[in-house]
């Protein structure tokens, strides 16, 4: 193959070389065995092999002209026989002029130009200056260091990346880098405050002499004055009316302007302008003004930064704020893990804010309470950057090795410090202890039983022994014996010398890391049991049970302890120390590979049960696929064989499902892919979690752990029973308190439901009562269950839960009834739910637009304005329309965007004054849609009702608000 390879390379079209993928195609093998074998043979990709050849002929052009647009320039170099996008053209035209750029600069005699540019200051300030954001400012410096004045640039990127910032920094940098310079101003000018008048937007940039037009009392200089030989900065330049362009061209190419009302008088200005925007620059500017900023810097969203550079942000903003309060700010995990992983369309900008509004919160409790420090948790955080503590699971390793499992505090007084891996090594045994004792004291306070608490606490305690016995590995590797015996005594030391010859020899231990760990702990345990205190060890059956021959092994050296310090240990000390042995054996049999585990489902329920059970073990081990009710299932196959795939390491995989069609799925995918998979239907969460702790045991085997599991095999694949007549349709109201305050929570039901009430029963039951399950198990005999309600989830499978917090804010009005039409239908009631997503103050009439961007912008502006949706909401409903438009019907457009950007349903509806263009279909009448997840049914009934041609004609045709109203109401 080695052969046949270079040969088809060598024969290749030079301008157009064959991709890997191509490669494999032509060589019939796959495309990961041809990037392995070219970069074998050091034979570059396919557009470094194109490289040399476009970027010689791009020269010649540029050469001839040095304004050619993008797309002009792509079309040349296509007819030259390539075959290359615009973006491309862009990238390597940008790269052609940095590279002369530095040229000239390298080849100029400004030595102390070059000694000043060895470490600029000016950039440093900006997260991310020396990270994601380096090609960035390499760019901005090659700009700011062209002679003679710098090279007009165009910052590009969403709202909210930093441009204005990054403006600012090229400015300070141009100081740095020309002494000459320091006289020099920064001239901000936002084009979108004089937008709509453009004389006076003209007068402001240029100035005007007396007489230009009335008020004009005396002569007054404008912006490009005041910035020659500076900085003038453009923001939010798409607003630049088409006469400021062409000033603004005529200044760049000439070098002077006059001020507004003179005629005769040219005024000379050298200066740099720095333009920003959000929009594409060619569709918004004209190209005799965009030819001539030939430097384009894009600065990428907040969503492709590095998380680190996400947590240097966050601890900026704190910092800012800790400072500005004059008070230490403690963040928790949660919240910091959340702030780091929602999704912020508004940028750094929204992330600043939402921050802001975050630490506003957490002053307010912190004043009130008296409180030492600031403290913001999950619950001061805005509710989009609550969101973020659903994306967890997904980022777990990653996120916990950024910012590990504890709070973290920032200081008023330039001190930042982590609680975290700066504790001292040396207390963690006594600090496992007082954990444990801390951890049963709030666990029991929320009344959870005995042995649940003994699993919580055992689960969280393995995970911190682990991190130890990692921590301790990477830190004090090799441990300085001499140093050990001044920290926990010789007699220590030289028992732990005797204990560790059998650990190694039993057990075949090689850790330096088990020598401190032992020493350090016994020490611990040695003064507390002088003292007559003993810790109740959670793990201990389970210990006995499991990990009987590190248990025997510990009883041995435990009975060497007893007799060298002539001191007691009770059983769960001996368990303590079997614990540090498994940890030590688990790691040296870490490259060994785990069971899988993938559970599937029909609707959101999955991901739910896989993050508790992730969460609980401290692990990211269980993967989930959601399959909705419309998706095809051999869709959801494919999903699931990519992801079997995946998760396999050689031991076979765990499917775990609900029912129907996917317990079908594991025989497919054994016989697909080879890898075996054994299936258990109708479990639950407390099965998931028991399900995973076994399957990331070492030595666990995939038939075990099911028939453990199972307990009887006629449980596996077992089906769903027979269809049954339909059962009456129960709502449960729960109250960890008792039934009576589920009744008051049934009572808020009942008037939520309204009409529907006669169609369902609400019941209240109390989570104190006994056997809560026995008595949800009776209700589902005879039942439907199709909502659960209250302040404690029951965990009802396969049954929505609504928590009190929703009832109080109001969104559980939308979820309630849109189980109610999913379970019963649509009534009247859904209809007039419609109508209370429209307002007069979101319907425009006789609307004058040109275009459907001119549309979705004056309609998106009004959600935002009466804060249904979030800022953000018009680009992605805009780019949401460049996949395909959202055509309804005849003469109806329904555009939309993400449901993230959605603060509360509502729909703005737009009745055109003239038909505007709808990508190829006339449109009358724009409805612009501002929904979540939960409003498919609300939009079906939507559909329903404009297939009627009489309610569009006469709809298209009304002037008030109350006849839409009526309309639908009829």
């Amino acid at each position: 193959m080695r052969e046949e390879l270079l040969n088809i390379i060598e024969k290749e079209d030079k301008k157009n070389p064959y991709t890997d993928y191509q490669l494999a195609k032509l060589l019939n093998t796959k495309r990961e065995t041809i990037t392995y074998l070219r970069n074998r043979l050091n034979i570059p990709n396919s557009m470094e092999r194109r490289k040399k050849a476009l970027v010689d002929l791009m020269k010649d052009i540029l050469k001839e002209n040095r304004d050619i647009s993008e797309r002009e320039l792509t079309k040349k170099i296509n007819e030259y026989g390539f075959n290359i996008s615009r973006h491309t053209a862009r990238t390597l035209k940008q790269e052609i002029i940095e590279m002369d750029i530095k040229f000239k600069i390298a080849t100029g005699d400004k030595e102390d130009l070059k000694k000043t540019c060895k470490k600029p200051l000016a950039f440093e300030n900006i997260i991310g200056f020396d990270g994601s954001l380096k090609p960035v400012i390499e760019q901005a410096k090659a700009a700011v260091m062209y002679p003679p004045n710098g090279l007009h640039t165009l910052l590009l990127g969403p709202t909210g990346v930093g441009k204005s910032e990054l403006a600012q920094a090229m400015y300070n940098f141009k100081l740095e880098v020309n002494k000459d310079d320091c006289n020099s101003e920064f001239i901000i000018f936002n084009c979108a405050d004089y937008a709509d008048n453009p004389q006076l937007l003209i007068s402001q940039l240029f100035g005007y002499v007396k007489g230009a037009y009335t008020g004009a009392h005396e002569d007054k200089e404008g912006l490009v004055e005041k910035a020659n030989g500076g900085v003038l900065f453009l923001d939010e330049v798409h607003r630049l009316p088409p006469e400021g362009q062409e000033l603004l061209f005529y200044l760049i190419d000439k070098g002077r302007f006059r001020r507004l009302g003179e005629t005769d008088n040219n005024r000379q200005a050298n200066l740099m302008i720095i333009a920003a925007t959000t929009e594409n620059p060619d569709s918004i500017l004209l190209d005799s003004f965009r030819r001539r900023i030939p430097m384009t810097i894009e600065l990428p969203p907040l969503s492709l930064r590095p998380l680190n550079e996400r947590l240097e942000m966050i601890v900026g903003f704190m910092k800012r704020e800790a400072n500005r309060t004059k008070s230490s700010i403690k963040i928790s995990n949660d919240a910091l893990k959340a702030l780091l992983l929602y999704d912020c369309p508004g940028n750094v900008g929204q992330l600043r804010s939402d921050i802001q509004v975050s630490c506003a919160r957490s002053f307010l409790n912190h004043v009130v309470n008296q409180t030492k420090t600031m403290e913001v948790t999950i619950n001061e955080l805005t509710i989009t950057a609550k969101k973020g503590l659903l994306k967890i699971p997904n980022y777990r390793m990653e996120i916990d090795k950024l910012v590990g499992t504890e709070d973290l505090t920032v200081y008023a007084d330039d001190e930042i410090i982590e609680e975290t891996i700066k504790e001292n090594l040396y207390a963690l045994p006594n600090e496992t202890y007082s954990y444990i004792e801390r951890r049963y004291k709030e666990l029991q306070k929320q009344s959870i039983n005995e042995e649940l608490i003994n699993y919580i606490i055992g689960s969280e305690m393995e995970e911190k022994l682990e991190r130890l016995m990692n921590k301790v590995k990477n830190i004090v590797n090799p441990i300085d014996k001499k140093d050990l015996s001044n920290i926990v005594g010789t007699e220590i030391v030289n028992v732990v010398e005797k204990i560790i010859k059998i650990a190694k020899w039993k057990l075949g231990v090689k850790e330096d890391s088990l020598y401190f760990c032992l020493a350090t702990h016994l020490r611990a345990a040695v003064d507390r049991a002088k003292k007559g205190i003993f810790i109740k060890n959670p793990q201990l059956s389970k210990i006995k049970k499991e990990y009987s021959r590190e248990f025997e092994v510990a009883k041995e050296m435990v009975n060497i302890i007893e007799q060298e310090l002539n001191i007691k240990f009770t059983e769960d000390e001996i368990g303590f120390i079997t614990m540090y042995l498994r940890m030590t054996t688990s790691q040296d049999n870490s490259m060994e590979g785990r069971v899988g585990v993938v559970l599937i489902s029909h609707g959101n329920v999955a991901a739910g049960m896989a993050e508790v059970a992730n969460r609980l073990l401290g692990v990211n081990h269980a993967k989930a696929i959601e399959m909705s009710l419309d998706e095809n299932p051999e869709q959801a196959l494919k999903r699931a064989i990519d992801l079997v795939k995946r998760v396999d390491e050689g031991k076979g995989v765990l499917l775990m499902v609900d029912m129907g069609s996917l317990v079908t799925f594991g025989d497919i995918i054994t016989k697909t892919t080879g890898i075996k998979t054994r299936t258990i239907s109708r479990t639950d969460t407390l099965m998931v979690v028991d399900a995973v702790r076994r399957c990331i045991l070492p030595n666990a085997n995939l038939d075990e752990i099911v028939e453990s599991l199972v307990g009887e095999p006629k449980y596996e694949k077992k089906m769903g029973g027979k269809q049954s007549l339909p059962k009456p349709k129960i709502i449960l109201t729960v109250c960890i308190t008792g039934q009576g305050s589920a009744k008051r929570i049934q009572e808020m039901v009942i008037g939520i439901i309204g009409e529907y009430k006669e169609d369902v029963t609400v019941i209240p039951i109390g989570v104190l009562d006994e056997n809560i399950n026995n008595i949800i198990e009776e209700i589902q005999r005879d039942n439907e269950i199709i909502a659960v309600v209250g302040t404690i989830n029951p965990m009802v499978k396969d049954v929505p839960y609504i928590s009190i917090e929703d009832i109080v804010n109001g969104s559980a009005d939308t979820k309630l009834k849109n189980i109610m039409v999913k379970e019963v239908g649509f009534k009247k009631a859904q209809k007039n739910k419609i109508i209370n997503m429209f307002h007069r103050n979101t319907t425009i009439f006789d609307m004058d637009a040109m275009s459907k961007e001119d549309t979705i912008k004056e309609l998106g502006h009004l959600l935002y304005k009466e804060g249904y949706v979030l800022e953000g909401f018009i680009d992605a409903a805009l780019n949401r329309e460049q996949l395909g438009p959202s055509f309804l019907s005849e003469g109806v457009a329904l555009p939309h965007a993400d449901p993230s950007f959605v603060v509360e349903p509502h729909i703005a509806i737009g009745l055109l004054k003239n038909p505007i263009d709808w990508s190829g279909y006339k449109v009358n009448l724009v409805l612009l849609l501002a929904i979540n997840d939960e409003c498919m049914e609300l939009i079906l009934e939507l559909k329903r009702f404009f297939e009627n041609d009489e309610n569009y004609n006469k709809i298209i045709k009304t002037k008030d608000f109350k006849d839409i109203e009526v309309l639908f109401r009829r």
